[in-house]
């Protein structure tokens, strides 16, 4: 993260640690239901950086250095 860019930390913890998973998951949920999307950063083959977008907790790589959320697009559904 680079200060100054627009990151904010919102929630930090170990999905293998049952009380870290939930709060990651809690703060997931509240971000959803505030109407924010959420992408995982990942490579592609070819060495470039891409974002998967991801709808369910679930869906985020257990191995996912971070979630990044952000909000729709005005006017957009």
């Amino acid at each position: 993260m680079k200060p100054g860019h627009g990151e904010v930390l919102l929630a930090e913890g170990d999905v293998d640690v049952a009380a870290e998973e939930q709060l990651l998951l809690d703060e997931f949920r509240r971000q959803l239901d505030e109407g924010m999307w959420a992408a995982v950063p990942v490579m592609s083959s070819a060495g470039r950086r891409e974002a998967r977008m991801v709808k369910a907790f679930e869906d985020v790589p257990r191995d996912a250095d971070r979630v990044i959320f952000f909000p729709r697009a005005a006017g957009g559904r």
